[in-house]
Parts: structure tokens; sequence; C-alpha cells
């Protein structure tokens, strides 16, 4: 919307339609605000904290049913269902509309609606977007003030031309006849509704009044509905962090930092550096939005004016900064309460006392396993109640960006840090990202990562393919000096008895001081398949117990996980479709050609290479035995010398033109267990043309109970055709297998070769 004519009009439909006792415009004044508390107070809604042990602050309790963002519930309505793509829920914009119309009729009935007009950003700032929200809720009034640049001066650029995102929220309570109201309303979760309207820029929700689906400037706004305005417009709405480190000299630089849930990136944010002389500063904890500039570097505004961050495990050892911010004039929900009424959950620092008020305002018994504090427990608080704010937090100019950091909880396979080869590269580092699930979870999902591009799986306002474009395109007509450093961390890489490696927390402030470096060409860095890793004597590890064997294991690149690594990532982008980038498909490819040239280079016997039909066949072999033999379709022979075998390459020609019906090579197994060697000894015996299920090898084996143990051996073939595990079929004559879905069609090839040469 465009003009105060058409705020007012909007103002004046959601009145007639929700039907409001009243009316009242939000000024931004603190008397405004100290009023809102009187009354959340005297209603029974809030509680006031102890004003000797935390001043200022209050605390809220949910109902049960509403205690987090509701995915499921949340919709992106775009025109046509393939522009919301994969990672959303689409409805049809104007049945969406018409459902929601039906539920807001009459809606706030018994309560008042209050009108918000609020910025993102630092007011006057060319990137900066102005929003109004519509809400019933005074819970959701106070927290956008402390969230949001809240008032008149809001309404002063509109009326001189700014536009507006208008966003309507009710909890969905109406109040009948005098009803009396509970200390949380909210609908059920059926009649929940978080809607967004990209093309419009319009923002509906309804039936919740917990934060992210209710403060509308934030994961709405500034998230999903931006997110689609910036590719418009040539810019990018980020899930990140910003953060300003200074060097001993005084010299600094602003990182970004995209990280999943539970990886730090508050924590990251409000840095405690452990090495002598540097400091870490917060501009932003959660969002960013970027742009380029006339000069053709990135520059990035934080978007917000507060923090809304999870209260369990914060402490003053995780984040001594966070704590000090939420000692006065804070919000807290659904945290645990002492008798002396200040705030506890889990991880903070202080025992648990003898008694609390649970989250539920329940009697708590510390001898029981029911957490006192919600686990998505929050507080909310002004930017300038930190202590470490950086003073160009609020800057409409923005911050110029160095470094671009990614990040995930990944026990293996991932290095404590590694550096992009390019643009390109490092968005390809982005948009596989994510974090290996645990045993806490679903036991067949354990070891399996949840893909999670740039921690913005929950919030891309558009298709993830278009989206992952855009992060191509932003790093076009660049030059790629002037474009930040993207870096993957991993804080989380655990040795064989399941103990973190890396120390973290303040110690991570080590991992900045090489990235700060190697942004000005200092730091050394060694090259590997999957980017630059740090030197030993370039990471600064002064004063920790690491040992060379540990720094081995923080840094180690290992081949044989990062294939495996490769084929998971090949199906994650399946799911995106047509839509994913020919940039990440070939940087994918060529993470693949370095990591195998890699692993040639560790063999101890030739290599060998014969172009097939199919593909290339590379090859191990010694004294006409062979070691190993795979297929690859993608290979770059050029860049690697092979040593052929004449009486090898002959027996694949002859095999390929259908002349050669069993293969006459010594094969020889060098790794297996004895199980899986006598599987693929009975491959050997699987006459050409002809398949055996795998329960077949199982009962031929002498182990009918074995068929998933015979398909891993057959996943773990190291001398494919000539073993031939394309053989083997599922149930039904089902074609499974073969060293991961994506290579069935080379399963497919062969046996239809085959078939064809035999008729």
């Amino acid at each position: 919307m465009q003009t105060m004519k058409d705020l007012l009009k909007w103002v004046d439909e959601v009145k007639n339609l929700c039907q409001p006792d009243r009316v009242y415009w939000l000024s931004g004044s603190k008397e405004e605000e100290k009023a809102f508390y009187d009354e959340l107070v005297s209603s029974g809604k809030a509680i006031q904290l102890n004003p000797l042990l935390r001043p200022n602050s209050y605390a809220f309790f949910s109902d049960p049913s509403d205690v987090a963002r509701v995915e499921k519930r949340t919709f992106i309505a775009s025109k046509k269902a393939e522009d919301a793509g994969p990672t959303n829920n689409w409805i049809e914009p104007n049945a969406l509309k018409k459902t929601m119309t039906s539920l807001y009729k009459g809606s706030m009935k018994g309560r008042t609606m209050y009108v918000i007009p609020y910025m993102m950003g630092p007011l006057h700032s060319e990137i900066s977007k102005a929003g109004i929200e519509i809400t019933d809720s005074l819970y959701v009034v106070v927290n956008m003030i402390k969230m949001t640049r809240v008032g008149y001066d809001v309404i002063e650029e509109i009326k001189q031309g700014k536009s507006f995102i208008p966003g309507l929220h009710s909890v969905g309570a109406p109040l009948e006849n005098n009803e009396k109201d509970v200390s949380w309303p909210c609908a059920p979760i059926e009649h929940k509704y978080i809607a967004h309207f990209p093309e419009e820029r319009l923002i509906l929700s309804y039936g919740s009044g917990y934060g992210g689906n209710a403060l509308l400037g934030k994961k709405c706004l500034a998230l999903r509905i931006a997110s689609k305005i910036a590719k418009d417009e040539g810019w990018m709405a980020e899930h990140m962090l910003i953060l300003k480190i200074t060097n001993p000299e005084g010299k600094f630089k602003y990182i970004l930092g995209a990280f999943p849930s539970a990886c730090g990136k508050t924590n990251l944010s409000m840095l405690v550096p452990t090495i002598s002389g540097w400091k870490v500063e917060t501009v932003g904890d959660d969002i960013a939005w970027i742009w380029r500039k006339k000069d053709g570097k990135l520059y990035a505004i934080n978007p917000e004016k507060g923090f809304f961050g999870v209260a369990k495990g914060t402490s003053y050892k995780s984040n001594p900064n966070a704590m000090k911010a939420i000692e006065k004039n804070t919000i807290f929900t659904n945290v645990a309460l002492t008798d002396d009424l200040d705030v506890w959950w889990e991880g903070i620092d202080q025992e648990k006392p003898k008694h609390l008020k649970d989250w539920q305002q329940q009697d708590h018994d510390p001898s029981m396993k029911i957490p006192a504090a919600h686990p998505n427990s929050r507080f909310t608080t002004e930017a300038t109640e930190s202590p470490v704010l950086a003073k160009e937090w609020d800057d409409p100019e923005g911050v110029l960006i160095s470094a671009i950091l990614v990040g995930g909880r990944r026990p293996s396979t991932i290095p404590l840090v590694h550096e992009s080869l390019s643009w390109n590269h490092g968005v390809f580092m982005g948009s596989m990202m994510g974090s290996e699930i645990t045993a806490a979870t679903i036991s067949d999902d354990i070891g399996r990562v949840r893909r999670d591009p740039f921690a913005m799986l929950p919030f891309i306002g558009y298709h993830v393919g278009d989206y992952l474009n855009h992060w191509i395109d932003m790093g076009k007509d660049i030059d790629p000096d002037s474009l930040p450093k993207i870096y993957y961390v991993n804080w989380f890489r655990k040795d064989a008895h399941g103990n973190f490696l890396w120390p973290g927390f303040g110690e991570n402030s080590r991992v900045l001081k090489w990235i700060f470096e190697r942004v000005d060409k200092q730091a050394t860095a060694k090259l590997t398949p999957i980017g630059y890793i740090p030197e030993l004597d370039s990471l600064d590890l002064s004063g920790l117990n690491i040992t060379k064997k540990t720094f081995k294991k923080l840094t180690d690149v290992n081949v044989y996980e990062w294939l495996k690594e490769v084929d998971s990532i090949r199906i994650y982008y399946q799911t995106i479709g047509q839509k994913l980038p020919l940039a990440l498909e070939e940087e994918l490819n060529h993470l693949k050609h370095r990591l195998k040239m890699e692993l040639y280079e560790m063999k101890k016997h030739k290599m060998g290479c014969y172009l097939s039909p199919i593909g290339h066949i590379l090859y191990e072999h010694e004294n006409h035995h062979l070691y190993g033999l795979s297929i690859e379709e993608d290979f770059h022979e050029e860049s690697f010398v092979f040593e052929n075998d004449d009486m090898i390459e002959h027996e694949l020609s002859d095999y390929f033109h259908g002349d050669l019906k069993n293969f006459d090579v010594d094969v020889v197994f060098e790794k297996g267990t004895d199980f899986q060697k006598r599987v693929w000894n009975q491959l050997l015996q699987i006459p050409f043309g002809q398949t055996k299920s795998y329960q077949d090898i199982a009962n031929a084996v002498g182990n009918p109970k074995a068929v998933r143990a015979v398909g891993q051996a057959c996943k773990k073939n190291p001398v494919g055709i000539v073993v031939p595990c394309h053989r083997v079929i599922g149930k039904n004559n089902k074609l499974t297998g073969y060293s991961g879905k994506h290579y069935i069609h080379l399963k497919k090839k062969l046996l239809d070769m085959e078939k064809a040469f035999l008729r």
C-alpha cells in the first residue's frame, strides 16, 4: 500500500470486519508503553518481576497449545503454486482470503484493536521497510515496541510517500456479552493461519499469540515477505547475525553468519573473545538485509531493534553479554519463576531452586524430569540493553560485509572451518548446510542431515530454487575481490567417544581471527578438495589443550565421508527440482571430481581409465589384477595421468560390445568383512543378462535373514560391473540400490544392454 489514504481506508475496513470495541493508534511514547504494562498486570496477563532483582521486567505464560512457530499452519499464498516451491505450504490466495475473512468476522469483539506503525530497519535508510500491524493482543504490542521502531515517526514517513506493508493479526478469541478474558487467548490449532501473500505484500495471521506467528515484523515481514521483495528489487533478506570484530590494532570487519537452530547464532553474535586484544560487538543477532551499493560491494543492516532469544541454555558461561542484556527492561515468556519473583530456566548458571512455578504456573518438583521452563521459552529486550552493541547497529548506511559464515551441527565430515574457492562455491556451501539428526530423534533418521539452505528453510517466501539462483546472481558483475569470503564453520565435531573436539563458546574467536586474517591475505591455508582449511601454525591455539592429533581431527577432510556427503547432497538437490541452479549442480560435480582425484592419488595401485558408452570407467590394477572399478559420468579425464592395463581394457571393450559374457581378469578383494566377500563371490556366479534378488543372495550365502546386509554389501562392492551387483534386484523385480538412488539409471542401462545382447 502506498499512501496515508490507503492506510486509513484499510484500518476502517479491518475495523468493520473484526468489530473491536475500540481502536487505538500507537504513538511510541514511553508513557504509553508504561500504561500498557500496567493494564497487562492488572488484568492478570502478565506478572511484574521483582524490581530489585529484575527491574522493569515482566513474565508472560502462554496457552500450552501456543508455544512456537506452527510451520504446518504457515502458508505462502503465491498466485501460482509452483512459485511457492517444495519447501512451503501453498493455498490458492483467493480461497485462503475467503477462509480467513470468515474467521476475522467479529474476531475482535470485546477487545481493543491496536494499530502499530513500525519500521524494519533504521529510519531514513534506503533499504528500510515500513509496516502496519493491526492486532488485538497487548502482548504483541509490547513485544513489537521492543523489536521494531514504533510510533509517529513511521506515520510521518508514510505521509511523505513511503509505502508500507500491511499485516493483520487476531488471537481469534472474541469476547461476547462481557465474557471474562483468559490470560492467553488463542484459537485451536486447526484455526491457526499464518499467511503470506508475496505478490500483494500482505500478511494475515489468525489464532496464535506466539512471537513468530504474531510479531508480524519479525519472520513474516523481515524474512518471508522481504525475501520476495528482495528478489524482485535485487537485494537479500537473510536469517543471519551481523557481528563486528576488531583486532588489537583497532582494525575492524563485519561478518554475517547463517546457522540453523541450536547452533549458537546468538552466542556468536555476542561473543566474548578469549584471545587477548580482540573484541566482538553485536550489530544484529538474527536477521540481515543485504544490498549492493554503487561501489559494487555488499552492505547489510539489522532491520530489528531488539533481541527475541531462546532462554533455555543461556547463561553467563554460554552468553554473558545476553545475560547482562536481560538484567532489566525485559519481557520473559514461558520461563519458570522463583519464589522471590525472578526467572529461571534449564541451563542457567544457578542451581535449580527447591521450589519453582513452572511455565504453566504450576508448582514444580525439582526431582521431576519435566523441564520447569518451556524448551522454547523466550526473552525480548531492546538492542540498546546489550553491553556489546556496536555503534553502527542503527546506521542507515549499513555496514560493509567482509565475510559470510554458514554452518550446522555436524559431529563428523565437516571440518572446524573451511573457506570457499569462489562465490558460487560459497553459495553451494550455504545450499548444503544443515545439522545431523541425533539419537534424540526418531531412530530411522539418525545420521541423516536435515538440509537448511542458509538457515532459511522455513522463511523463504518463494521457490527455494529461485532463492538459490538469486544468491548466484548477487555475485555476478562484481569484482571477486569485492565479494565477501564465504566460510563453513562447524563447532560440533566429535571424537570416536562422542566428545566435542573443539571447546566452542568464547574460543570460537580463534576461528574468527583466522577468518579476519584470511580476508587480509595474512593467514596461511591448505588447499583441499572442499576448500581452504587452516594450517596448524595459522590458527591461534595458544593456551588451549589442542594437540597436533586433535587439530588434525578437527580439520580432517575424509574423502570417503565426503563422497557420501556428495551422494546425500545430490539426493537433496533432486527435491528442489528443475529450478535448481545449474551453477550448483556444476559445483557438486566439481566437488565430486576433486574428491575422486584425491582418492586416486591415495591409491596404492595403478589407475586406469576406459571410456565406455555409459561413462568413464576408472579401475585400480596391478599386474593384470583388478582391485577396484567405478563408473564416473561427470569425470574430466584430462586432469589425471592414467596407466591403463591392455588386458582389462580389452575385456571391458568386449563386454560393452556384447562379445564377452564372463570376465577372466583376477579380482582381488583387499578390504571387506568375511560376509561381504562371500556376497561378492556369490555375485560372480550370476550369469550375464540374468538377475537375482537380495533374498536369493542371502539364501546362497547361508543367511536368509541377512537381506539388508546383502544390500549393504552390494553398495560397498569395490569392483562394479566385473562383480555384477547390477544384477541384484529387489522384490517384484524392482530396481533398487546400486550405490544410491541416483545410480539406478546406470543399473537399468547395464541390464538393458545385457538383455539386448542375448536376443
